[in-house]
């Protein structure tokens, strides 16, 4: 050991350094130059989906994108967020300042011990036990900034992506009209925890260690030298270069964890809200077997990434932990075996011991640190995962707010036709004129968000009092003709007239339920607050589910604040029924009734037709029921081959069925 520490100066020191640096350099760079090359052969290979992916690694657009989620989760300067950083900084310096006065009290006990006095051995182990409340208490409150922290970026966050998401109908874009997010809720709620915590535990175990190496570099250069800490550092420089190479896979493979992790979820919630039907076709051996095969996808994938974990665990070990602190018994083992150190020329046994103690345990958790912030780069790789994640979502919500979305076109057997045809229709290119008691297509191409035209020049016009039957087979159009009234699709070109679309209501075939109150069900979306300032009471909701057959149903569930699952409790004629009387508390200027009374019987149905016409709502209905025609005045036909009629019904068309 003596004759390799005499070897261990400053200039050997630096000059060894200084060719691993070099050497680990060149070793990069010829490796990036591989990658390089095999990257232009396989770009021919990969798909335009997953080249737009971004990728995954701590670099530049790393920082730049924590510091864009940073600057949602602490907004100003004096707020909430930042007392609790100032707070777990103030905690994290205590904590150092314990441990110091840790090694030193502990060093003082056992020279206590070992010089045999009694009396310093009972001063020091009662100083021990007097600040151990202190101590714990510190600990403690560093434990609660954290988790309070960790929470409130976490309530920030999710608030805003929320406010974005549930702007408009950005909610129902993202799933049907771009293809980018496939799990909004996995991001949202799983994904976004993470994230926080990974944020807030990555400043906790950065801190600490910062704190803890300025502190000990400060206490060792007067104790051992400069030259000990700088070696420590110089070590941190070259094995954080090497080890952060190593681990440039982690961002990537937590990427596609999560991904995976949402796929299985949504299978799952796919069996859930899809059940009776499965029932019907038995079909759990089929879900049971895509269940299977997505849950397999994730473990496989997961046995990687363990098994990779494994292997950097194992180098990190070695390179983080062990060898730093090689390195550091080498750097404070070098005043005390060189017999020529002016430090120790005239020490005695009992103060060598008492000052290598100190010192090298000060260097040995100085060590710790340098391992500590090593291995924090392990944390910072797997952050970036979750950060690329985040903000594909914002850069989503955004863009999506603004208008714009991207959509994987799919369509087989074009013509040449066709495909000319798709690229002249452009997303939002037609003109919507609101306007009160008339919809009036001018010119309109009829088409889905990917581009397939279902009818190529819609004209007509309705005004209120004016109903209209809507008829023609699957896939013809009908559905997407209201999602354009809607404003759920946008518009391809010509011009639409209509009311704003609060005026208009959609009533579905299967009504949702929302979760609450039973007089929720009759007023969604409004709140009781805005019921109140409608001036509507609950006598007149009783008035509303009277209308559809419904005021017994107020006894039988116990009153307007009864909480229920009313998706399950009530039977679907009863949900037909309620969405209608939602129509009449409402009272819109037009309703688009897409078969909303399969389940009711003619003469229900028939009394709420005519109280739609006694109430002034102008109909838009999709029935395959004869027995609707008498409540309308035309007729909307579309064959599914891009043809339409408009036309006023007669007995010449009573036979024309739908």
């Amino acid at each position: 050991m003596s004759a390799f520490s005499k070897y261990l100066t400053a200039k050997n020191s630096t000059i060894a350094g200084g060719v691993l640096l070099v050497l680990y350099l060149l070793k990069q760079r010829i490796r990036t130059r591989k990658q390089n090359s095999r990257k232009s052969t396989e770009v021919v290979i990969n798909t335009e989906k997953d080249g737009k992916k971004d990728r995954a690694a701590v670099d530049k657009v790393f920082f730049l994108r924590i510091l864009r989620i940073l600057r949602i989760m602490v907004p100003r300067l004096f707020c909430m967020e930042t007392g609790y950083l100032v707070f777990i900084a103030s905690m994290l310096v205590a904590r150092t300042y314990c441990d110091v006065w840790m090694i030193q009290n502990g060093t003082m006990i056992e020279s206590a011990i070992i010089g045999r006095s009694t009396k310093d051995f009972k001063i020091y182990l009662f100083s021990f036990i007097k600040f151990m409340p202190l101590i714990a208490l510190v600990n403690n409150f560093l434990k609660l900034g954290l988790n309070e922290l960790k929470l409130r970026f976490r309530e920030r966050l999710t608030k805003n992506l929320y406010d974005q998401y549930l702007q408009g109908f950005t909610y129902y874009k993202m799933g049907n009209l771009d293809n980018r997010i496939a799990n909004a809720d996995q991001l949202l709620t799983q994904d976004v925890e993470k994230f926080c915590n990974s944020v807030v535990d990555l400043y906790s175990n950065l801190s600490k260690p910062l704190l803890d190496i300025g502190l000990y570099i400060f206490k060792l250069t007067s104790a051992i030298g400069a030259q000990g800490p700088a070696i420590m550092m110089a070590y941190l420089l070259i094995s954080g270069l090497f080890l952060t190479r190593l681990r440039r896979p982690i961002g990537k493979m937590t990427v596609t964890e999560q991904r995976y992790e949402g796929e299985y979820r949504y299978v799952n919630s796919r069996l859930i809200t899809n059940s009776e039907e499965i029932a019907f076709y038995n079909g759990n051996t089929r879900e049971k077997q895509t269940i299977h095969t997505t849950f397999n996808k994730l473990v496989d994938h997961l046995h990687n990434f363990i098994f990779f974990r494994f292997s950097m665990g194992f180098v990190d070990s070695i390179i983080a932990k062990y060898v730093a602190t090689v390195v550091g018994y080498l750097v404070v083992s070098r005043p005390f075996l060189n017999l020529a150190d002016p430090r120790h020329l005239h020490s005695t046994h009992s103060e060598l011991l008492e000052d290598y103690y100190q010192s090298g345990r000060m260097l040995l958790r100085m060590s710790q640190a340098l391992g500590r912030i090593v291995l924090a780069g392990r944390e910072m790789t797997r952050l970036s995962g979750f950060t690329a994640r985040i903000t594909e979502l914002m850069k989503v919500l955004k863009e999506l707010n603004a208008g714009k979305y991207e959509r994987t076109m799919v369509s087989q057997h074009d013509t040449e036709k066709d495909t000319a045809e798709k690229l002249m229709l452009v997303p939002g290119s037609g003109q919507i004129v609101n306007r009160d008691n008339i919809i009036k297509f001018e010119r309109t191409p009829l088409a889905t968000p990917n581009g397939d035209i279902l009818i190529r020049d819609l004209t007509f016009e309705v005004r209120s009092g004016t109903n209209v039957l809507v008829c023609g087979p699957n896939g013809c159009g009908k559905s997407s003709l209201f999602r354009v009234l809607g404003e759920l699709w946008p518009l391809f070109g010509g011009h639409l007239t209509k009311p704003d679309r609060g005026k208009l209501f959609y009533v579905p075939q299967r009504p949702y339920m929302t979760l609450g109150t039973l007089r929720d069900q009759v007023i969604y979306p409004d709140t009781c607050e805005d019921q109140r300032k409608k001036g509507i009471s609950d006598q007149v909701l009783k008035e509303y589910l009277d209308n559809v057959q419904l005021g017994h149903i107020l006894e039988r569930e116990g009153g307007w604040d009864t909480v229920q699952d009313w998706m399950d409790v009530l039977s679907g004629g009863e949900k037909q029924r309620m969405a209608m009387a939602r129509l009449f508390y409402h009272k819109p200027q037009f309703a688009i009734l897409d078969e909303c009374t399969s389940a009711v019987s003619v003469d229900v149905e028939d009394y709420i037709y005519s109280h739609c016409r006694t109430v002034g709502i102008t109909l838009f209905t999709v029935s395959h029921r004869k027995s609707l025609w008498k409540h309308h005045e035309y007729y909307l036909h579309m064959d599914g081959r891009g043809n339409y009629e408009f036309k006023p019904i007669t007995e010449e068309t009573a036979e024309f069925g739908s």
